[in-house]
């Protein structure tokens, strides 16, 4: 996996755009990059693509600005003068893999079968776009295809919308998303970047999917068995004892020693700790790295902020 693709995998989402109007280049990846997806997929379906692609490969050198729709070498050229990072065509042309490949530029050609991820492992591929995705069976279709071809990863792009992104992300084969539902072509048109930045924001938070947990409280004056047994005697809340605590109703965790946080700790759930943690830290949110866990595969699953709210310490967890 080329480090293009690894990066465009921690960000989750990368917004497909339609520019009709060079001019709008530079609103519109602002509006990307404050509302936290730092990445575009520019389609070459318009005449002023390229550049659309120079404006902002030059206004902001740091966001991943790809090249989509590419169905010739010379729009391949013209993407990467423009300065694409990476290029995405609708179907698998071998002559463009090899071309883009012959110029070190990362491709992403789209199939939606099995023989047109043998044709881009023929090419050396591993990770391909599935297009369109939910016309071509979507995440059925991938996990079917996904079990004779273990290695291959995906992009799905097509009816990606925030009702089914995550059931696609929560696919260990899907590297992200490609989608189109915040950068609607007549927000552009009006220059409405404000409402973008802001479906943008939402598509992220979406993607992410932070919810409370539960809430850790250091011990008192009391045990954290006697905590629990008022609270099941008050409530009726049902208990779980580990080797740390005592959970009550699953909500409510009473520590039996005092652990993070000076009063506590509040657990927040998220769909991916180490997405979560990558657009965090872009909000300015810092981790104590020291606490992180990881899964037999090398995934972040726990992890806690570095500094306390109110005297309680935070931590994400899968």
């Amino acid at each position: 996996m080329s480090d293009i693709i690894k990066e465009l995998s921690r960000i989750g989402i990368v917004p497909v755009i339609k520019i009709d109007n060079a001019q709008d280049a530079k609103p519109l990846a602002k509006a990307l990059m404050d509302g936290g997806l730092p990445c575009a997929e520019v389609t070459f379906r318009t005449a002023c693509a390229k550049e659309a692609i120079a404006i902002i490969a030059k206004e902001y050198p740091d966001m991943i600005v790809g090249a989509g729709t590419v169905l010739t070498k010379a729009q391949v050229d013209d993407a990467i003068e423009a300065g694409a990072k990476f290029i995405v065509s609708p179907g698998f042309n071998p002559e463009i893999v090899k071309y883009c490949q012959s110029k070190g530029c990362p491709i992403v050609p789209g199939i939606n079968n099995p023989s047109g991820i043998e044709a881009a492992l023929e090419l050396g591929l591993k990770t391909v776009k599935f297009f369109p995705a939910e016309q071509s069976g979507g995440l059925a279709m991938i996990k079917a295809m996904s079990a004779p071809y273990g290695g291959v990863t995906f992009m799905p792009t097509g009816g990606v919308s925030p009702a089914n992104v995550n059931d696609y992300l929560a696919f260990n084969k899907i590297v992200c998303c490609g989608g189109s539902w915040m950068v609607k072509p007549e927000m552009i048109a009006a220059g409405d970047f404000d409402g973008i930045t802001k479906l943008v924001r939402e598509a992220v938070d979406t993607m992410l999917g932070f919810k409370l947990k539960h809430i850790g409280i250091n011990p008192c004056n009391d045990t954290a068995e006697n905590a629990a047994n008022t609270m099941g005697a008050i409530f009726s809340f049902a208990q779980r004892a580990t080797s740390k605590s005592v959970f009550s109703a699953e909500a409510l965790e009473f520590m039996n020693e005092k652990g993070p946080g000076t009063h506590g700790h509040i657990a927040i759930e998220t769909k991916n700790v180490d997405r979560a943690v990558y657009h965090l830290e872009r909000r300015g949110v810092k981790f104590d790295y020291s606490t992180a866990t990881y899964d037999d595969k090398g995934n972040m699953k726990f992890i806690y902020l570095a500094d306390e709210i109110n005297g309680f310490a935070y931590h994400l967890v899968k």
